[in-house]
């Protein structure tokens, strides 16, 4: 694929607020997920393998030196998570004011969110009393079933 494709798709889904972005072109295929952050934004590509290559056609090349994995620090506490797949509101309406904001106490069984899922809104109530110290899913966002939704510490 493409060098400049990839990068426009990779500034696309860095735009949108898409998650997730997954192409394939022939035997080619590339996976784009977003994963978002409060303070930062970053993007993981996959791109897996293309047809298997004859051993003879590699040209030989210096070993490469291991790159040690960058693992963000996450916020310790309870994970709040999607109890089903849809969109995430932060608040009822758009003119209404958030349910909770970062560094917010709540209480168990006080509403964190909303989830619309086949036109329903489903009000997610934490299950936990604390402090938010983390929002994981952007207004408007697409979310997973199981997927993370806030930490409460």
């Amino acid at each position: 694929m493409d060098l400049r494709k990839l990068k426009t798709l990779i500034d696309l889904v860095a735009e949108s607020g898409v998650s997730e972005l997954e192409i394939s072109e022939g035997e080619e295929r590339v996976r784009i997920v977003n994963h978002r952050a409060p303070s930062a934004q970053a993007t993981q590509v996959f791109i897996p393998q293309q047809a298997p290559v004859a051993v003879s056609d590699i040209p030989a090349a210096a070993p490469a030196a291991p790159v040690a994995p960058i693992v963000p620090e996450v916020p310790s506490g309870h994970v709040m998570k999607s109890p089903m797949v849809g969109t995430f509101y932060r608040a009822q309406n758009p003119e209404s004011p958030e349910f909770v904001r970062l560094g917010d106490t709540v209480k168990a069984g006080q509403t964190l969110c909303i989830i619309e899922a086949m036109k329903l809104l489903n009000e997610i109530e934490a299950d936990v009393a604390g402090v938010i110290k983390e929002i994981c899913v952007v207004n408007g966002q697409g979310v997973e079933y199981d997927q993370p939704l806030f930490i409460i510490g």
